[in-house]
């Protein structure tokens, strides 16, 4: 409860600070820090986040709220200054902050709405319109409400803006806001109380006797329970409470994302190794702040260590996040948690509805569950009271958000741990140079597991030299001989096998056979994919798709002949070459259903799966103990970008799918082939050595000045017009160098890279440019750019953006 006559508000809209409103009484009793308000700003009413109470207003006159959105705050006061510091280090607004860490949905604010006059009504009866004002009317009518937005971004008149003013002017519609309200509510349902018995004399049907029978067996049934039962039950409650007999009640209840119910298990015997680091970490856990890394090969029991240490805080009273990078990982997390800890378990990620993740949210904050497991978003968890805070898999590049506030949930895990006051756990069998280095200067403690549980090896890898079939049959370059007799091999013993290749689709690059050209995007600058599932050519960048038959766009010729292979296509080889197979394919076209992900999950563990074919979804963290054999199609598609950290992912990613073998009682196989088999990366995955790979990296990227050695920002600028987006890019490169040149504040090693077109010059049909600044020192990066964010010459534009991306991973 706030008492003060003024809150401190953040409201949902890209400017930098925190506005003060007035409480009025009313009010007051249902406000705290983190209570969502509604609020004027401007001309429109708009979502706002009290981060405090105020006693004054500076002498400004103040605008009072207009209405408490919440019943009880949707974060806890202890968790603004982890916002406030995303805020400052991300160079994002405080309140899309907030509003990014909230579930989506929670937003109300007004939107620009079309109305029909009775002028214009009469003007389209009589048709007395032009043909682009009868365009708007009827798009207007067809809608209620009809919004300005949707008018101007489907309309294909380009004077679309001029026309709504000037019917506007002429009273043929009208302009005004509409309140949007929230996207995501939370779910009530009809309970029913036993009140009384009926007097013994009273006629009564048998299903109402039964009804009442039942309630008072149970004392209280939701009516949803009652008609399993009884299924006209809803038309016999209302009869039975006017009479007294039973009360009928709203209560707000919780749908359920888990999956099926597990069965509880016990805990094993832990190594000597796993014993080790639990009681490194429980030493320090009273202590305040610690960070960990905890390296080990795969398969050594990390998610062991996890739970272990998870229960040690819950016992003390205390609440643990479990991060996981992929929504395919958290089922299998999930479902090992909660056969060791029950159901007081939330889970928190992008595959769950609106209304499932609101009600995830609101769990957590009304501290109904002890746990939270989930992809990056459950680093902002309403949780008050942490223990500790678990990164697995802590390298993976899908801890990063590419899209509005573009954060790294990893390196957030850490500020929260830091700003909590717990330890923090970063666990991988692959770490980021990032990590590591962080190891090397003494802010991290390394932690090893050498071993697998088991006691079984690490799989035996085979390089198999692509070069040797340069000139033989085609399928003989995806699928090699070795390759094909290991699968084999491994189907007579009735085992299960994994083909690992990181490119979707039936054929990555079509081309006419008349003219030579390739199959592009209309869109983007890349070329498109065939999915012969689907039947079309398909942009992964933009999702524009052309039907299978579609001609060249440059000679018309319908001769188009489909190079390259994706995961569909080597489907198609596995299933002509192993035709008593069962195989099912992973990747993103085949899981994008809900549920597809945790069904085909189900399929390899239950074991009525033989080969799987999958992407980079099934080469982390999963735990199958029936693959024996893991074929890696092309170990050097990713080593050639152009991108710094291209190494770096090529070895994480042949080192994790190469750990999916023989995690069971049977030694596991890898046959990887490559046309580079002497390159230092593929040779320290095929040893599955990250030490070896580390002391090779890092030298090159010191002398570089790359990341883990420096810091780096880079400003992306984007727009319909190819020549606005390159003017604009050089003014802001032009307005960093004179910064850095004129202020001596600035001076100590900061580098500007641009401006220069990105990799690829076009998404979506915007043109895209970019600028890197990197230094040493992250807070002179942060202050260079913050400055030239605020130059009257970098102010918005409407036709050209800019967006700033902290710690980038994208460079393409």
């Amino acid at each position: 409860m706030i008492d003060t006559p003024y809150i401190s508000v953040a409201v949902a809209l890209p400017v930098q600070k925190a506005y003060a409103y007035g409480l009025p009484e009313q009010f007051r009793s249902a406000c705290s820090p983190g209570v969502r308000v509604l609020v004027p700003f401007g001309r429109k009413r708009v979502t706002g986040y009290i981060l405090s109470g105020r006693k004054s207003c500076g002498g400004f006159t103040i605008k009072n709220i207009l209405d408490v959105l919440d019943d009880h705050p949707l974060f806890p006061e202890s968790e603004i200054p982890f916002f406030q510091w995303i805020s400052d280090y991300y160079l994002h607004p405080l309140g899309e902050v907030i509003k990014s860490a909230l579930p989506s949905g929670l937003e109300s604010h007004d939107e620009s709405c079309l109305f029909v006059t009775e002028k214009g009504r009469a003007a389209f009866i009589d048709k007395m319109l032009t043909p682009g004002e009868e365009e708007i009317i009827e798009f207007v009518q067809k809608r209620d409400p009809a919004k300005l937005k949707q008018l101007f971004k489907t309309s294909r008149n380009p004077s679309v803006h001029a026309l709504v003013r000037r019917m506007e002017k002429q009273d043929l519609v009208t302009v005004s806001y509409v309140l949007k309200k929230d996207g995501a509510t939370t779910r009530t349902e009809k309970f029913i109380l036993f009140q009384k018995e009926p007097e013994p004399t009273l006629p009564m049907s048998k299903k109402r006797e039964k009804l009442l029978m039942l309630v008072k067996q149970k004392k209280e049934m939701s009516l949803t329970s009652l008609k399993a039962v009884i299924p006209t039950a809803p038309s016999l409650v209302k009869p039975l409470s006017d009479a007294g007999f039973i009360k009928i009640i709203q209560r707000q209840v919780f749908r359920d994302p888990l999956g099926d119910p597990v069965e509880p298990d016990t805990p094993p015997v832990l190594t000597p190794e796993q014993t080790a680091v639990v009681k490194q970490v429980q030493n320090v856990s009273d202590n305040g702040f610690s960070a960990f890394l905890l390296t080990g090969i795969t398969g050594s029991g990390k998610t062991e260590v996890y739970m272990r240490l998870v229960l040690d805080v819950i016992e003390k009273g205390k609440k643990a996040i479990v991060l996981v990078p992929e929504i395919a990982l958290i089922s299998q997390t999930e479902r090992r948690f909660r056969a060791r800890f029950g159901e007081r378990i939330a889970v928190i990620h992008s595959s769950l509805s609106k209304g499932e993740l609101l009600d995830q949210w609101r769990k957590i904050a009304l501290n109904k569950v002890d746990i939270v497991i989930g992809a990056r978003s459950a680093v902002f968890a309403p949780f008050e009271n942490i223990g500790i805070i678990v990164a697995d898999e802590e390298h993976d590049t899908s801890y990063k958000q590419e899209t509005g506030l573009r954060y790294n949930a990893r390196d957030l895990a850490v500020v929260r741990g830091k700003l909590n006051q717990c330890p923090v756990l970063l666990g991988s069998a692959t770490p980021s140079l990032q990590s590591y280095q962080n190891v090397v200067l003494k802010r991290f403690e390394e932690l090893k597991l050498e071993s697998r549980i088991n006691r079984n090896p690490l799989p035996e890898i085979t390089l198999v030299d692509l070069k040797k079939y340069k000139d033989g049959r085609p399928d003989q370059r995806i699928i090699t001989p070795e390759l094909s007799k290991a699968i084999r091999q491994c189907l007579d013993k009735g085992d299960q096998a994994l083909i690992f290749l990181n490119r979707r689709g039936f054929a990555t690059f079509p081309v006419c056979r008349d003219c030579g050209k390739a199959l592009t995007c209309r869109f983007c600058d890349i070329t498109m994919t065939l999915h012969k599932g689907h039947n079309e050519y398909r942009c992964h960048l933009c999702g524009y798709g052309r039907p299978v038959d579609t001609a060249c766009p440059e000679c018309k010729s319908k001769k188009i002949r489909p190079l390259g292979f994706g995961t569909e296509k080597v489907e198609s080889m596995l299933k002509e070459r192993f035709p008593d197979a069962r195989i099912a394919r992973m990747d993103q076209d085949s899981t994008s259903k809900k549920g597809a992900v945790i069904k085909i999950l189900k399929t390899i563990r239950n074991r009525t799966v033989d080969i799987v074919v999958g992407t980079q979804m099934l080469a982390k963290g999963h735990d199958f103990p029936s693959i024996t054999l893991v074929g890696v199609i092309c170990a050097d598609l990713s080593l050639s970008l152009p991108d710094f950290r291209a190494g770096e992912r090529t070895f994480q990613l042949l080192a994790q799918v190469a750990g999916r073998a023989g995690r069971g009682e049977t030694p596991g196989k890898v046959i990887m082939q490559t046309y580079n088999p002497d390159h230092f990366i593929i040779e320290a995955s095929r040893k599955q050595d990250f030490l070896e790979f580390f002391q090779n990296e890092a030298p090159f990227r010191k002398a570089l000045m790359y990341p883990p050695f420096s810091r780096m920002t880079q400003l992306k600028i984007f727009g319909s017009n190819a020549g606005k987006v390159k003017e604009y890019a050089e003014t802001v490169a032009k307005i960093l160098r004179d910064l850095l040149e004129n202020e001596g504040t600035f001076r100590g090693g900061v580098q500007i890279l641009g401006p220069a077109e990105a990799p690829i010059q076009k998404i979506s049909s915007q043109f895209r440019w970019q600028i890197l600044v990197k230094s040493p020192s992250s807070s002179l990066v942060n202050r260079l750019v913050k400055s030239t964010l605020a130059h009257p010459e970098v102010k918005p534009k409407s036709d050209v953006g800019l967006s700033v991306d902290v710690d980038p991973y994208f460079l393409m």
